[in-house]
C-alpha cells in the first residue's frame, strides 16, 4: 500500500496548485463546451474518494451530506461554488490524505461491499477501491489540464 498512498498523495499536491493558480471566478468557469470546471473536479475527487473508501466500508465518510450531493458523481456544476466552500475542499484534498493512511495503519477497514463502478470496473476490496481511486483521479487530472485551456 505504500505505493499506492504514495502516487495518491503526488496526486493531490498537484490538485492543490489549482488553488493557487486560479482565482474563484477561474475555478468556476465552465467553458464553452465542457459540463464542468475546475472546482468541480476538485470537490468530485475528493467526494469519491470518501464514497468509494469509506462508505464502501461501512464506515462514515468525513464530508458533509451537502458536499456529497453537489460533487457526487452524475451532479453538475452552476458555477456559483463560494469561496468558503473553496476553503474546504482544499482543506479536505491534504486532510483526507493523512486520514485515510492513519485509519488504514490502526486496521479500520475491514470490510468491503462490492461496487462496480460505471466505467465497468469490478470493486471487490479495499485496496481495489484505493487503486481505483488513483487511476479516478488521474482522469480528472487529465480533464483540468483539458479545462485550464480554455479559462
Amino acid at each position: 500500500m505504500e505505493a499506492t498512498f504514495r502516487i495518491w498523495e503526488t496526486s493531490r499536491n498537484i490538485y492543490l496548485k489549482f488553488f493557487d493558480n486560479y482565482s474563484l471566478e477561474q475555478l468556476n468557469t465552465i467553458p464553452a463546451g465542457m459540463s464542468n470546471n475546475l472546482i468541480w473536479n476538485l470537490g468530485h475527487v475528493v467526494v469519491s474518494q470518501q464514497k468509494l473508501v469509506y462508505a464502501l466500508s461501512g464506515l462514515p465518510m468525513h464530508i458533509s451530506d451537502s458536499l456529497f450531493e453537489k460533487y457526487q458523481n452524475g451532479s453538475r456544476p452552476d458555477g456559483k461554488t463560494t469561496q468558503a466552500e473553496v476553503d474546504e475542499i482544499k482543506k479536505l484534498l491534504s486532510e483526507m490524505v493523512e486520514k485515510t493512511k492513519a485509519d488504514f495503519e490502526v486496521g479500520i477497514f475491514k470490510e468491503y461491499h462490492p461496487y462496480q463502478t460505471k466505467t465497468g470496473f469490478h470493486l471487490g476490496t479495499w485496496k481495489e477501491a484505493m487503486e481505483f481511486n488513483n487511476y479516478h483521479e488521474g482522469i480528472h487530472l487529465g480533464i483540468m489540464m483539458s479545462i485550464k485551456k480554455h479559462i
